[in-house]
């Protein structure tokens, strides 16, 4: 369970106190999935990364699976991070020096076992998403939603519990990003994750289960 409870965040500026979010509550079972859309700098990404515990609230609290990540020191937060969090950005940010495999296996490297567990994984997520004739390839021989294909195969890799997307289908052309799309939801159904996903993409916000909006600070269902 996602529970994030009258979140606040603020940074502190020249002309005094700069809020971006206020007051913000949002819940999410395993399994669901919710759309955040908004304009730009309305604080959407800032949220996204409160969620995923890359950055810290001002106030309120976030909870996944019954633990708060803030209240973690900074190695256990880490560890929470790798293995109960997968994100996928705007840009795939692969390792152009390591195959596609290898890039999905990243993630595993600072498990007990590193990637000998998890290759027979990686695999067949690059096979869902399309991409078992590719194992052996660099980022720089894909296409850009082939890339974003890896990335989503590399958030996944150690079964979170929480998949967070960051405008995935940005930078995509239009056929990329409705396999992107349908791809997302596929692995988020056979996955049963908790999704979340920030874009200006209204057909793709569309087709959440809950749909939200990020005006003037605060988060509301639309």
């Amino acid at each position: 369970m996602l529970e994030v409870t009258n979140l606040t965040k603020e940074y502190a500026g020249p002309g005094g106190t700069l809020t971006v979010l206020s007051g913000i509550n949002l819940s999410l079972a395993p399994g669901e999935s919710a759309s955040i859309i908004g304009p730009s700098g309305s604080g959407k990404s800032t949220l996204l990364y409160i969620i995923g515990a890359l950055e810290p609230p001002t106030s309120g609290t976030v909870s996944l699976s019954g633990c708060d990540p803030f209240r973690l020191d900074e190695k256990a937060l880490a560890a929470f991070r790798n293995k109960q969090v997968g994100f996928v950005f705007q840009d795939h940010h692969l390792l152009p020096q390591c195959s596609v495999l290898e890039n999905v296996l990243i993630p595993t490297l600072v498990t007990q076992n590193g990637f000998g567990d998890f290759e027979a994984r990686a695999r067949s997520l690059l096979d869902k998403v399309g991409l078992s004739h590719r194992l052996r390839h660099r980022p720089a021989e894909l296409s850009g939603g082939e890339k974003q294909r890896v990335a989503l195969a590399r958030a996944l890799i150690l079964k979170p519990a929480l998949l967070l997307c960051d405008e995935p289908t940005g930078n995509l052309d239009h056929a990329s990003t409705e396999t992107v799309a349908s791809l997302l939801f596929d692995l988020h159904r056979s996955e049963h994750t908790i999704m979340v996903v920030v874009t200006h993409n209204l057909e793709l916000a569309a087709r959440f289960g809950r749909r939200f909006s990020l005006h003037d600070y605060c988060l509301l269902p639309t």
